[in-house]
């Protein structure tokens, strides 16, 4: 299917569109991940993962990856529709921090507003996948099985 937005609707009791992301859910607070459901997935849907990206990060890697990852969560079952604050349930990948989980936003003091994207890929296959994996890993492997995906924009400054 290739990467197309689809008509599932992301959203966080935390943030609106393009809202403000609480400090509470980044590096400088206590750096826990924010409530996220999702509804309107695609008929077939067997498994979710979702990734937090911040494209405005002024980093480009050898591989030709730009932005920084903040979030890798996977092997989510196709039931689930939602993720709890702080969770910590499912299987998480590698951040750019160099930790697995999450690590919220902590941009280069007085680098300006960033948007952090987290998006929410829908699977037509219960591919179950090792811990640890990084976003370019994970998406090389569930690639041919996402049948949906859509996001939700936060933003943050830091001072």
């Amino acid at each position: 299917m290739g990467f197309a937005l689809s008509d599932m609707v992301v959203t966080s009791g935390a943030f609106g569109a393009h809202g403000a992301i609480p400090a509470k859910h980044t590096g400088e607070g206590k750096d826990v991940s924010p409530a996220l459901a999702w509804s309107n997935a695609p008929d077939g849907t067997r498994a979710f993962a979702v990734i937090c990206h911040d494209p405005d990060a002024p980093l480009v890697t050898p591989r030709g990856d730009y932005g920084f990852v903040h979030w890798v969560l996977y092997n989510i079952p196709g039931s689930v529709n939602a993720l709890a604050e702080g969770t910590t349930d499912f299987t998480a990948g590698k951040n750019d921090f160099g930790n697995t989980g999450y690590g919220g936003p902590m941009p280069p003091e007085g680098h300006g507003l960033h948007h952090y994207y987290f998006w929410v890929l829908a699977l037509d296959r219960d591919v179950k996948l090792e811990p640890g994996l990084t976003m370019a890993e994970l998406l090389a492997r569930i690639e041919p099985h996402i049948i949906g995906m859509n996001r939700l924009v936060g933003t943050y400054q830091r001072g």
